[in-house]
C-alpha cells in the first residue's frame, strides 16, 4: 500500500505544482499582449478549470500524505531524532501553510477584498512553498545532519 501512495502522492503534486507554474511563471507573462477583454475571458476560463481539477488533486495529494505520514509515525513523534523526521516535520508544516492560504484566498474572496495583486502574490507564496517541499522530500533521503 504505501507504495500506492507515494505514486498517488507523487502524480499528484506533480499536477499541482505544474498547475501553478502555468500559472505563475507562463500565463502571467503570455496575458500581458492580450486585449483587456480577451485577457480577462482567458483568466476566468483558466481559474474555473484550475479550480475544477486542483479540487481532485489535491484530495489525493493530502489524502496520500496522510497515509505516508501515517507510515512514518515513529519518525514524527521524535523528529528531533533524526535528519529525516525534522524534514518530514518541516515538509509538513509548509503542506498546513499551503492550507492557511487557501483559508485566506476563501476569505479574501468571500470579503470581496481578493485584488489582483493578492491573487499574484498567493500564487507565488504557495509556489515557493511547494517548490521547497519538493526539495524536502528528496532531502528526506539524502540529507544526513
Amino acid at each position: 500500500m504505501y507504495g500506492v501512495l507515494l505514486v498517488a502522492h507523487l502524480l499528484a503534486a506533480i499536477a499541482f505544482i505544474g498547475t501553478l507554474f502555468f500559472e505563475v511563471i507562463i500565463w502571467q507573462a503570455a496575458r500581458r499582449p492580450l486585449a483587456q477583454g480577451t485577457r480577462e475571458a482567458a483568466d476566468q476560463a483558466i481559474a474555473k478549470r484550475s479550480r475544477h481539477v486542483l479540487h481532485g488533486v489535491v484530495l489525493v495529494l493530502y489524502s496520500a500524505g496522510i497515509g505516508l505520514a501515517w507510515h512514518h509515525r515513529g519518525a514524527l513523534a521524535q523528529p528531533l531524532d533524526s535528519s529525516f523526521g525534522l524534514l518530514l516535520s518541516f515538509k509538513i508544516l509548509l503542506a498546513l501553510s499551503i492550507v492557511g492560504h487557501y483559508v485566506w484566498l476563501a476569505y479574501w474572496l468571500k470579503r470581496g477584498r481578493l485584488t489582483p495583486n493578492r491573487a499574484c502574490w498567493l500564487r507565488r507564496s504557495i509556489l515557493g512553498h511547494m517548490l521547497l517541499i519538493v526539495v524536502l522530500a528528496k532531502g528526506m533521503f539524502y540529507w544526513q545532519f
